[in-house]
């Protein structure tokens, strides 16, 4: 299958002209024009995984994050994007990245991920330039349960390695508000709009001290708030019938200590 046709399917769901102005969606390496029969899944592009899809004979790479957010002056193997780049084109392997408009449009990132916490009659957080597309979602338990038990349902669910949390301003939680990855920046508009609760990642500790008795702020770890982009990749690729392969050595760099 031609890999436009791949990328076709996938901007079908995830379309470029949704993602954010400061974001790098799309073709990060290689000919659009190419053949492909296996495609490794991945959240990051790394060396590791670059050499998963070589030994695994993938001719593609779909990731969440793209490899390139910057410009490369030199491409000599002086920086992990650089020698990451040099061994795709050494090994012919094409790839291609849908991070902020797979975030947010109905279907993508966020929405899965209110799915699986089962968060109902969820709309749009942050609303984009059309009224499908924008940042986190916001909805409503089935049954409103109590913060503690929450909380461990948010770790349990996700299976992450760790969850960091504020005391809540109410004891229940009933309307939850989520971004995926970085969403500090709209814990304001989730209280505005009444949640009990608002779960992203890679929160700083004032932004915890903010939201401290105003909502309760659940931080869990970047990738595991992201790595179903995985799944949504191969469910959009599934009627094709092309292989599609979830990285194994996709991984989370962020390792916690405990005595």
């Amino acid at each position: 299958m031609l890999l436009r046709e791949i990328i076709h399917s996938i901007e079908s769901v995830a379309p470029r002209s949704a993602q954010e102005k400061w974001d790098n969606s799309g073709m990060q390496v290689g000919d659009t024009g190419r053949d492909i029969e296996s495609v490794l899944l991945t959240t990051d592009i790394t060396e590791d995984v670059v050499n998963e899809a070589i030994i695994g004979g993938c001719q593609l790479i779909i990731s969440h994050h793209p490899l390139l957010f910057h410009g490369l002056k030199q491409v000599c193997g002086q920086t992990p994007q650089a020698r990451v780049v040099e061994i795709a084109i050494k090994h012919n392997i094409a790839i291609y990245s849908a991070h902020t408009s797979l975030d947010s449009v109905i279907g993508g990132i966020n929405t899965r991920l209110a799915d699986k916490l089962g968060i109902q009659d969820y709309r749009i957080l942050v609303q984009g330039e059309s009224p499908e597309t924008g940042l986190g979602v916001i909805g409503r338990l089935p049954k409103a349960m109590e913060y503690d038990v929450f909380i461990a349902h948010v770790h349990n669910i996700l299976n992450c390695t760790y969850v960091r949390y504020t005391r809540a301003a109410k004891s229940s939680v009933e309307t939850v508000a989520l971004c995926g990855g970085s969403g500090a920046e709209f814990i304001d508009e989730a209280i505005r709009q009444g949640a009990d609760v608002y779960i992203t990642a890679d929160c700083k500790y004032h932004e915890f001290q903010d939201a401290e008795g105003r909502i309760g702020l659940i931080d869990i770890d970047h990738w595991y708030s992201e790595r179903h982009a995985r799944e949504i990749f191969k469910d959009i690729l599934a009627p094709l019938g092309i292989q599609c392969i979830i990285s194994k050595t996709d991984k989370t760099y962020i390792n916690i200590y405990s005595s």
